[in-house]
């Protein structure tokens, strides 16, 4: 299968959600619910009949920022393998020790010598726990190795586990049989005709794209990622992706009836997981969504800052208030309620800090170096100085000084790499607020925007002494404060 470049346009239409047989009162109640009951909803987009019917941004998060998808970059690894299948590079049934013979041990269990290509496609390697850990943490980078070292304990292909190692491994064959990253591989068959542009991925210490995560694509990418499957990989009247390939990958492969969520024991496949209600999904921790809907012809993208246990949540808010007022035909114009809706999706935001904008002690503290004990993020020394427009916050770290300025009441923008996270981005986007939250404490919040996450400073002013409390929404770690002590 040649890969395809288009070279023309790739604009969505957009219509009114009642053309393509949904209420825009149905839409606005869904806008509602994803606030008051998720609160962390950074973006969505809504297709249906191929045509956007609805989609918004939470300010500070925007339509021109991508988002790191976690796990949903899966799903993008399962497409590449596809279509590294259908040009001939490799087969779903290829032994996995062939392609990584020099990092095998000599001693080779029987299990292991029976993994095939498909069982790291739907996580039923026959290992007993997620490779990942194992594979991260060595110290000589060979992330290959260490999951071929991980034991086999059960028979390929018959226990799911979760496995993010395997899709790393995945990867790995493909740019071992293709002489290609993911990313150069995936531009000129999957991004460019789709029209995605700027993907990024990060990569092992040896070079290879993380597959299982990394990946950061705009929410309208994910979107039409989406809508290539909803197609059966038809776009723009060119088979992108082979048909058969999107069937086999969206059906359920091995059974996962350990979820203790109900939309996760519908099923996995190759890097996709089935859901209630004929439809499948990519999904990446902290809740980014592509959700596929083929009996509506429906798409959705979502990105998120949720807590990793509450992901079952907007799923039911989708059973529950979408799928129930889809239906096959258009329904009449509802010039009110499209407005109204037009309006709420204008407006999405997220609160800025609360508080009031000066403290008494604001001009003895403005422009104080103060030094920072000894912490786990490096700091140095900080300096806060203070104006009409908001709080300045500046950091002096091993590797440089940043700045991040924090709006009083609203965001302002900037970019740190104070909160790296090595396997997932370096330095990142931010929009911070602030507000003195008491006549001594001034507490900054600090959205990373191409993120899942944002941090909460509260700083603590006595006398010549700074005590500042850390807190990060979200993590797949500890959630543990961090506690900093300064003084001028």
């Amino acid at each position: 299968m040649k890969p395809v470049i288009a070279t023309v346009e790739n604009a969505l239409p957009r219509t009114a959600p009642e053309r393509q047989g949904i209420a825009s009162s149905a839409v606005l109640q869904f806008v509602e619910a994803l606030e008051s009951q998720i609160r962390q909803c950074h973006s969505f987009m809504l297709l249906r009949h191929g045509s956007v019917i609805a989609e918004g941004w939470w300010s500070p998060y925007g339509h021109q920022y991508p988002h790191a998808l976690f796990s949903l970059s899966k799903s993008f690894t399962s497409t590449a393998v596809g279509l590294a299948v259908a040009e001939g590079h490799f087969s779903i049934d290829d032994s996995v020790l062939a392609f990584f013979a020099e990092d095998s041990s000599a001693q080779v269990s029987d299990s292991l010598a029976a993994m095939r290509v498909r069982h790291l496609l739907s996580m039923s390697t026959g290992q007993a726990v997620d490779t990942w850990s194992y594979m991260v943490n060595r110290p000589d980078g060979n992330w290959a190795k260490g999951f071929l070292e991980v034991p086999v304990l059960h028979k390929p292909g018959t226990h799911f586990v979760y496995n993010t190692g395997a899709t790393y491994m995945l990867s790995a064959i493909v740019q071992k049989t293709t002489g290609m990253t993911l990313i150069d591989y995936l531009q000129p068959r999957l991004f460019a005709p789709l029209g995605i542009g700027d993907a990024t991925w990060t990569e092992s210490p040896q070079g290879i794209s993380a597959g299982g995560i990394g990946l950061s694509l705009k929410t309208e990418d994910v979107a039409r990622f989406g809508l290539l499957y909803l197609r059966e990989g038809m776009w723009q009247g060119r088979q992108i992706l082979p048909a058969s390939w999107v069937k086999t990958a969206t059906t359920s492969q091995v059974a996962e009836s350990g979820g203790m969520q109900i939309d996760w024991a519908q099923g996995y496949g190759y890097q996709f997981w089935r859901c209630r209600h004929g439809a499948y999904r990519g999904d990446g921790a902290f809740g980014q969504y592509c959700i596929v809907m083929p009996e509506q012809d429906v798409v959705l993208a979502m990105t998120s800052g949720l807590d990793v246990f509450d992901m079952q949540q907007p799923l039911d808010l989708v059973w529950d208030i979408l799928l129930r007022a889809m239906r096959s035909g258009s329904l009449p114009e509802d010039t009110a309620a499209h407005d109204a809706l037009t309006s709420r999706l204008s407006s999405l935001t997220m609160q800025a800090v609360q508080g009031q904008p000066a403290s008494p002690i604001a001009s003895q503290v403005s422009g104080r170096k103060y030094r920072v004990d000894p912490n786990v993020l490096q700091i140095e020394t900080m300096t806060f100085e203070f104006t009409e427009a908001g709080c300045t916050f500046t950091v002096k770290t091993a590797v440089g000084t940043e700045t991040i300025p924090c709006g009083y009441g609203t965001w302002l923008t900037g970019e740190t790499r104070l909160f790296r996270q090595p396997l997932l981005f370096d330095r990142t986007p931010t929009a911070a607020s602030s507000a003195w939250t008491d006549e001594n404490i001034l507490t900054m919040v600090i959205r990373l925007i191409e993120t899942p996450f944002f941090y909460t400073l509260v700083c603590h002013f006595v006398g010549d002494e700074i005590v500042l409390e850390g807190r990060v929404n979200v993590s797949l770690e500890s959630l543990e404060p961090v506690l900093l002590t300064a003084r001028a």
